[in-house]
C-alpha cells in the first residue's frame, strides 16, 4: 500500500504539480514527510493528519504570494516559499522534545530460519 501511494504521489509531483520531470523537483518535500512521521509520532493516523496540516501550510504558501499585507505590503515570493519550511522547524522544535522513536527503528530486519 505505501508502494503505490508513494507511485502515485511521484506521478502527481512529476506531472501534475510541476508539469514535467526536472531537477530538484521535491524542493525538500521530503524532509517534512520525515517532520510529518515524527509529528505523528509514528503512527498512521496522526500522521496522516500531520501531512495534512503541513500540506494545508504548503497551500497557504501558495495562495498568498502577491498577496498584499496591511502596513507591511507584498512580502518577496522567497520568503512565502519558506513558509512551509519554518512552520515545519517551528513544531518539531516546540512539540517534539519528548518523541520516542519505535524500538525497532534503525535495526535490520533478519528472518529467523
Amino acid at each position: 500500500v505505501a508502494g503505490v501511494l508513494c507511485g502515485i504521489a511521484g506521478a502527481y509531483l512529476s506531472t501534475a504539480h510541476g508539469a514535467g520531470f526536472v531537477r530538484d523537483m521535491s524542493a525538500g518535500k521530503g524532509y517534512i514527510a520525515l517532520a510529518a512521521m515524527i509529528f505523528g509520532r509514528w503512527r498512521p493516523w496522526p500522521v496522516f493528519f500531520s501531512c495534512l496540516m503541513f500540506g494545508f501550510f504548503e497551500a497557504i504558501a501558495s495562495r498568498l504570494q502577491g498577496f498584499s499585507f496591511p502596513l507591511i505590503g507584498e512580502p518577496p515570493v522567497e520568503i512565502i516559499l519558506t513558509f512551509p519550511y519554518i512552520v515545519t522547524v517551528i513544531v518539531l522544535a516546540v512539540f517534539m522534545r519528548n518523541a520516542v522513536p519505535p524500538l525497532a527503528l534503525g535495526k535490520s530486519y533478519a528472518k529467523d530460519g
